[in-house]
């Protein structure tokens, strides 16, 4: 249980009562929870999504659905998002790997961002009210799931830093276990959709991995953010199109 709650402290910003352990090789060791605080997450989403639409036209709670989302992950994964893009503008990788470790922000990345949080709240926004709540459910705990998934097929980039002691910490069992718990989740909730939800996110998130990793010569904290990222959008845009061509 330990575990658990280390991984709800780093992703999220609940409060949690106890000693705040940013360690990544403690977080390294709790990636099989992850999964779990993403169901958490999907939980508070629909929460928030039944609410909006109530007070809201579908736009403004779709926007704000999404707000919710970002702002009680703290915009960790977003900023991973945000780094890489920017990074892939280095000339190689030493250089790229030294623009993702800068705190500023450039324009790749602000540009990105705003792409794919419109195309995040479109998707949000054009999820046939049947499957909207059970995929904001499923969505979260998937790409939860891929952390470490790539922490076993990709090498760290750097021998110091939080992606190389977060991948060594993490053990064989954790990926299995995460992805057992994420496919569980998807298909009891969107049956054979799920399954194709689960796949089609994990791809995505791998092949982000994989771009990014033969520029930077493996992966790194903001990698895994950004696969993270990748991923639910990867989810939201399965659903939204496997509703528009079953309709």
């Amino acid at each position: 249980m330990t575990g658990l709650f280390v991984a709800a402290r780093y992703l999220t910003i609940v409060p949690i009562p106890g000693p705040t352990s940013g360690h990544p090789g403690a977080l390294g060791r709790a990636a099989a929870w992850f999964p779990v605080i993403g169901l958490g997450l999907g939980v508070f989403l629909i929460i928030v999504e039944k609410i909006t639409l109530v007070l809201f036209p579908s736009l403004l709670a779709g926007l704000l659905t999404v707000t919710a989302w970002k702002l009680v992950t703290g915009g960790l994964h977003l900023d991973g998002l945000a780094d890489c893009l920017d990074g892939l503008g280095g000339r190689d990788a030493e250089h790229r790997l030294a623009i993702m470790r800068d705190s500023r922000i450039g324009a790749f990345g602000a540009i990105g961002l705003i792409l794919f949080l419109l195309l995040e709240i479109g998707a949000v926004v054009e999820l046939p009210p049947g499957v909207r709540a059970r995929t904001l459910l499923v969505v979260p705990v998937i790409a939860r799931a891929t952390p470490s998934l790539l922490a076993l097929l990709f090498p760290a980039a750097k021998s110091e830093g939080f992606g190389a002691a977060f991948s060594a910490s993490v053990g064989r069992r954790a990926a299995p276990i995460a992805l057992a718990i994420a496919l569980l989740v998807a298909a009891t909730a969107l049956r054979s959709l799920g399954v194709v939800v689960l796949a089609v996110a994990l791809l995505s998130a791998v092949a982000v991995a994989r771009f990014v990793a033969t520029r930077v010569a493996g992966i790194t904290g903001d990698v895994l953010g950004a696969a993270i990222e990748v991923a639910e959008l990867a989810g939201l845009l399965t659903v939204s199109a496997w509703s528009r061509l079953v309709a």
